[in-house]
């Protein structure tokens, strides 16, 4: 019996999940990754090393390979068209995956679907990014990078028309946003197969630092089940109306109108795995990873409800512990119902080196007790 290969271009802890995911399927996995040391290079056993900007490196690493699927969304979008038109299975396609490389495309194509965004534009230079903020009611507005930015990079929070000047001297074009005040972040999270099944995780509420993703909560405590289900439905709407194979996780924000009234805004889009859905490894029947692997093969999808009233993810970032192995034992005897997942990576300051999940029916305990492991693996908690 031939079981199908999963092509994965990109070698992050993303990658190195969804292969552990599909090896109780028989499943078969080849890499290509930008070095042997990638997180799931370590782990891949069919690992080819190469540069994904080069189109004949992404044609040799499709051969043999069933369908390809993505650790992140920055391969050219011409190389995905070449693929595409040489008959390489590409889930998510590039008519889709435009959506999560471009946000200007992202945002018009939202537009025109009637998803609800805040206000933006493509500007072109620091006084056209003044003329931005005149229109949505003053400085502060956010700029971003159209292309290229993530975990807070290529964001710029701008307060004044001089502190404009920075993000067009990337040589990229930019897109402003007005500055929403919303009460928190949250992430609706789906999954989508070729033949239009679709499943939804509960919305969760994601906690940010310095932009980066520090906290997700499942579910979202607190949010009116009307609003919680608009989230899953216009998740679900979004993967249909842009061709989304796979998983799509849609961040948004959750703001109160003037009168009071609860509303949600589109803030990015995620056409792979995503952070915010990390906690479904062991709090969801079935997990984004695993999901995310059927779709991809176009196998029915498997149940996202969750197996706790609670659960909660706490990324571990990089610091100064002198031995983060050796925090296992603390961690692990104060906690045994623990999850730990770390990436193999290098250790640095701020750098996403792994993440915790604990899952309760007390949402008190069950954050402390996240809390608490992520902060001593990172060396921020030392008793």
């Amino acid at each position: 019996m031939t079981f199908p290969v999963v092509g994965m271009v990109g070698g992050g802890q993303l990658a190195r999940m969804t292969h552990e995911a599909g090896i109780p399927l028989g499943i078969s996995f080849k890499l290509l990754s930008d070095t042997p040391q990638d997180s799931a290079a370590q782990v891949v056993s069919d690992v080819v090393i190469g540069d994904y900007r080069d189109l004949d490196t992404l044609r040799e690493f499709a051969r043999g390979c069933d369908v390809i699927t993505f650790d992140h969304e920055h391969v050219p979008f011409e190389h995905l068209r070449a693929l595409e038109a040489d008959g390489v299975v590409l889930r998510p396609g590039p008519d889709a995956l435009v959506h999560a490389q471009n946000k200007g495309v992202m945002r018009a194509r939202l537009m025109e679907i009637g998803a609800p965004c805040p206000r933006h534009r493509i500007v072109t230079d620091p006084a056209d990014v003044t003329a931005f903020a005149e229109e949505v009611g003053g400085f502060p507005v956010i700029l971003k990078t159209v292309q290229g930015g993530y975990d807070g990079k290529g964001v710029w929070f701008v307060r004044t028309p001089e502190e404009a000047a920075d993000p067009f001297r990337a040589g990229v074009a930019v897109l402003a946003e007005e500055k929403v005040d919303f009460v928190r972040e949250l992430a609706a999270n789906v999954v989508r197969s070729p033949h239009g099944q679709a499943v939804a995780y509960p919305v969760v509420e994601s906690r940010q630092v310095d932009g980066v993703c520090d906290t997700v909560i499942a579910p979202a405590p607190g949010l009116d089940s009307e609003l919680a289900g608009q989230a899953q439905e216009l998740a679900l709407r979004i993967a249909g109306e842009l061709g989304v194979i796979g998983h799509l996780a849609v961040e948004l924000f959750e703001a109160v109108d003037a009168d009071g009234r609860r509303r949600i805004l589109v803030n990015e889009l995620a056409m792979r795995p995503h952070n915010s859905g990390h906690w479904t490894q062991d709090g969801a029947i079935t997990s984004q990873f695993a999901n995310h692997v059927r779709a991809v093969l176009d196998l029915p999808l498997g149940d996202p409800r969750p197996r706790a009233t609670w659960t909660v993810m706490c990324n571990v970032l990089g610091g100064d512990y002198p031995d983060m192995y050796g925090a296992y034992l603390h961690c692990m005897a104060r906690d045994p119902q623990l999850k730990i997942h770390m990436y193999g990576k290098d250790v640095k300051p701020g750098r996403k080196v792994g993440h915790v999940n604990t899952y309760g029916e007390d949402l008190d305990d069950v954050l402390e007790r996240a809390r608490h492991a992520a902060g001593y693996l990172r060396g921020t908690i030392t008793e």
